[in-house]
């Protein structure tokens, strides 16, 4: 938000109304920051000479930063127009303006499968202190999002730290950058473009100045090269039939290879490859149908690959077959069957809530607790494999704990004799939008039972309003 001397939107009472009721007046010393609240009153000398130390400290870093950036990749600032919302307690209406921003990266040459680190940096907020009092030092903690287009879509969470210089009264907010990280899945030039943000301020009260970009996207400030062919998991096979006698045929189809290259399929039983095999070449398009001929009764499934030898990065599979056994019964003899009944995939859990360690007022720091442990059990006896996700709500109570302060160390034991071996998902945020608790992958033949837990930990700011905060966490099995 633009300060109250260069935005019509927010101006300073006259003379005339300052002698009247102070209820505007009233209203923004609440709110001295357009995030932030209470303010302390500094004589008019020590506000001026605030004012120059920030303002002269807040240039400084924007010009180290900048050069930093510049060093480090191509990445230009852009402007783009952004209309910022204050807290509900100011009393003040959204404001137009605009936000300069820069977006660099760790690595402007990727390889498909590659994990880049993007840094977007606001060098000039929208939003700024529409009134006299100052601001402290280290209450803003920003968070927005990145807008990733070309090659590859969609949106990137970053996060920065909460640290400020002080913010002098009717001054501009200090730059702040966040990161973030994203995984390259496709080949090609990828834009990322600055998105939305939100200034969250701890101090007294727990506020927000949500900053959205008035005509998205924002124009593009970094573009990534991305090269390499298609990953693992853009090859797949499908079979006309899950099942047949020694001998018949089976049609696989099969997409996403590379265009014109040699296309093996072939028998698996575990980890090893049978004697059925078939090689023929993709089509231009990378796709292909092939009628693999199985004779082998021991081929439980059925993969397809690129090259010589099978290769996860270059094949698809193994997708379940079942040779049916047709061996005729001799004379004077009874063929004895039996079946097994494929079951469910399904959870259970040691409890339904979770008591969290307290934390002081003024102080904060880490709620901690142990997820009540849960028991997945696959006997469906299949090919496929699982994944056990969880997101939380925002935690309520005098005042309100973001979801994304939610952060778990996962950990997951496989039960002795299990076909499927189970992942820990990755140690962070847990948030509104969910985050991996644990999964197996498919396989030839999959299954077992699984206990899985989490350390968890909830980061309370330090001046959050006593008193019982509560959230609820919700586990899918899919």
């Amino acid at each position: 938000m633009a300060s109250a001397s260069r935005n019509p939107a927010v101006r300073r009472p006259s003379p005339r109304r300052r002698r009247g009721p102070r209820r505007w007046t009233a209203a923004l010393g609440a709110v001295a920051l357009i995030a932030g609240t209470a303010a302390l009153t500094a004589p008019a000398n020590a506000q001026a000479t605030d004012r120059t130390t920030a303002q002269s400290t807040a240039q400084s870093t924007a010009q180290a930063t900048d050069r930093t950036t510049d060093r480090t990749t191509a990445s230009k600032a852009v402007d783009f127009a952004t209309r910022c919302v204050p807290p509900p307690i100011a009393g003040i209406p959204p404001v137009n303006g605009t936000t300069t921003a820069r977006i660099s990266v760790d690595t402007s040459a990727p390889k498909v499968g590659d994990t880049v680190t993007v840094t977007y940096q606001v060098t000039k907020p929208a939003a700024g202190n529409p009134v006299d009092l100052a601001l402290p030092a280290d209450i803003m903690t920003p968070t927005g999002e990145v807008a990733i287009g070309g090659a590859q879509s969609g949106k990137l969470s970053v996060t920065g730290p909460k640290k400020n210089p002080p913010v002098p009264g009717k001054g501009e907010f200090p730059s702040f950058s966040m990161t973030g990280t994203f995984k390259v899945t496709a080949a090609g030039a990828i834009t990322l473009s600055p998105g939305d943000y939100n200034i969250h301020t701890s101090y007294i009260m727990e506020l927000d100045t949500p900053c959205t970009v008035s005509n998205p996207p924002a124009p593009v400030s970094e573009t990534v090269t991305a090269t390499g062919g298609p990953g693992a998991n853009e090859r797949a096979i499908t079979l006309a039939t899950s099942s047949g006698r020694p001998g018949d045929r089976v049609t696989v189809t099969g997409t996403g290879f590379t265009a014109l290259t040699g296309i093996t399929l072939a028998g698996r039983a575990g980890a090893a490859q049978t004697a059925d095999k078939l090689t023929f070449t993709s089509g231009a398009d990378g796709g292909f149908t092939g009628r693999l001929k199985v004779n082998d009764r021991a081929t439980t499934g059925i993969v397809a690959y690129e090259g010589a030898s099978w290769s996860s990065s270059k094949g698809a599979g193994p997708v379940a077959y079942t040779v049916t056994d047709d061996t005729p019964v001799p004379g004077n003899s009874q063929k004895l069957t039996a079946s097994v009944t494929a079951g469910t995939l399904s959870m259970s859990q040691a409890g339904e809530s979770v008591a969290l360690s307290s934390v002081d007022y003024g102080t904060g720091g880490g709620a901690d607790g142990d997820l009540r442990t849960v028991t997945v059990k696959d006997y469906r006896g299949g090919a496929a494999g699982w994944s056990l996700t969880g997101k939380v709500t925002d935690f309520t109570g005098p005042g309100t704990i973001d979801a994304g302060k939610l952060r778990w160390v996962p950990a997951c034991t496989t039960k002795e004799g299990s076909p499927s071996t189970c992942a820990a998902g990755s140690e962070g945020a847990v948030g509104s939008e969910g985050a991996t608790l644990a999964s197996a992958p498919n396989g030839t033949r999959t299954g077992g039972e699984f206990t899985v837990d989490a350390r968890m930990s909830l980061k309370v700011p330090a001046f959050t309003a006593p008193g019982e905060y509560s959230g609820v966490l919700t586990l899918t099995l899919t």
